[in-house]
């Protein structure tokens, strides 16, 4: 199947009991067990099947099922958030003592999840330039236990070299780590360039529409964890779940299925059924909604590229950007509509021009069908100290915009009657 036919029937077949075409809501926490053997069998990893919704769901199952067929992965597991489900997938690969080296350049609230909460359990993370993929080689110690980037840096929209940087990563036995949340497998399907676990914040484009929350993993099933001595969690009886060996038992599964049985089970980050349900309605859409968005953010981009209040329009299809061969190379249908822009003048002249937008609203948010802004210095980054945005080219008055499905001339309307407003 194509990806548009996979976005509305992979995962799914309608059950045998009720016919039901469309995916039901499982809203339960519990299943019944035919015997106490069955229940053995399932707590041992035997058989497969639902024990209570803290593991698994029939309804988040087939959201899982759909978004691992998509990306071209042995196995997904579904998570309260985007940020829960980074949690758990770092807490699969590291302990007290380790470290993970991580792009500098990521959405303001992972860093802070990253050297703030992890610090304070003891696991570093170390923040390096990944557009100088050797900085990830230069850095690596006998303690890295991945690599993290995003396949689009939030919010600037810079993008990494995937393909050199997951090179890099599998010479040194460590798996690389890719947060495709802006891209979406209907753009980019990192783990054709070597990525190894993707995740999402199903929150944004996956479900659409600004309304549940929710985070996905995805196992390439690809990277080897049998026998490598980095990852002796893989390779010893894991005491909490019957002694079992992931990486003789589960294979190509081992990552996912130790995230369930282990991290799930223990951290409990886990997505509501409903939540999974309304991200599979916006999942069917997918591919028209992305094209959409692609298409509305470029022509966004040309005009705020050509106004005369407008110092820097940092979006990688735009002929003029730094990024724009990696932008070719992993975006050829187009690129993710959220991108930054500079308003010449000052914070205050930024502040004006977004309290002056009419239609546009301001929302810590992205992926949303609606045209939403924000100032990343004082929002998503808040936390980042100055001197720090500007290592990653952030400026106090950066606006960042995620362009949405309206009509783009109504969309630009907006931003010009506001850039005639802020100066004024």
């Amino acid at each position: 199947m194509k990806f548009d036919t996979k976005a509305i029937h992979a995962g799914y077949t309608p059950d045998k009991t009720t016919h039901s075409r469309a995916v039901p809501i499982y809203m339960t926490t519990a299943y019944t067990f035919d015997s106490t053997e069955h229940a053995r069998k399932l707590f041992a990893l035997e058989e497969s099947g639902n024990i209570y919704t803290r593991l698994q769901n029939p309804t988040t199952d087939v959201l899982e099922k759909r978004i691992a067929e998509l990306e071209g992965g042995v196995g997904a597991l579904g998570g309260a958030s985007g940020h829960g489900s980074m949690t758990m997938t770092f807490l699969n690969l590291a302990r007290a003592g380790d470290e993970i080296i991580s792009a500098k350049s990521i959405y303001g609230g992972a860093v802070n999840l990253m050297s703030k909460t992890f610090g304070q359990m003891g696991i570093k993370f170390v923040f390096v330039d990944a557009h100088d993929p050797e900085n990830f080689r230069r850095r690596t110690t006998e303690r890295t236990k991945a690599y993290f980037i995003e396949s689009m840096g939030n919010p600037l929209a810079d993008i990494p070299d995937i393909e050199a940087i997951a090179k890099i990563a599998h010479e040194n036995g460590i798996p690389l780590i890719v947060d495709n949340t802006e891209a979406t497998p209907y753009l980019l399907r990192p783990i054709e360039y070597g990525a190894d676990i993707v995740v999402y914040s199903s929150t944004k484009f996956l479900s659409g529409t600004g309304t549940v929350m929710g985070g996905l993993v995805v196992d390439s099933g690809r990277f080897q964890w049998k026998g490598n001595p980095r990852f002796l969690d893989f390779n010893e009886p894991d005491a909490s779940y019957h002694g079992i060996v992931y990486a003789d038992a589960c294979g190509d599964a081992a990552f996912i299925t130790k995230l369930r049985a282990h991290v799930l089970r223990d951290i409990g980050a886990v997505m509501s059924p409903f939540n999974a349900w309304v991200t599979l309605l916006g999942m069917e859409t997918l591919g028209l909604r992305m094209q959409r968005h692609c298409d509305n953010g470029l022509k966004v981009a040309r005009f705020l590229e050509s106004h005369p209040l407008v110092d820097f329009v940092s979006y990688p299809v735009l002929e003029g950007s730094k990024f724009n061969g990696l932008s070719r190379k992993y975006f050829p249908k187009g690129q993710s509509p959220v991108f930054c822009f500079d308003i010449k003048g000052t914070r205050e002249n930024a502040a004006k021009f977004c309290d002056s937008l009419e239609l546009i609203t301001i929302v810590s948010n992205l992926g949303d069908s609606r045209t939403i802004v924000s100032c990343p210095a004082a929002t998503t980054h808040s936390q980042v100290p100055d001197e720090q945005l500007a290592e990653i080219g952030l400026k106090p008055g950066t606006i960042r915009i995620s362009v949405g499905l309206e009509d783009p001339d109504d969309i630009i309307a907006d931003l010009e009657q506001a850039l005639d407003k802020c100066v004024k």
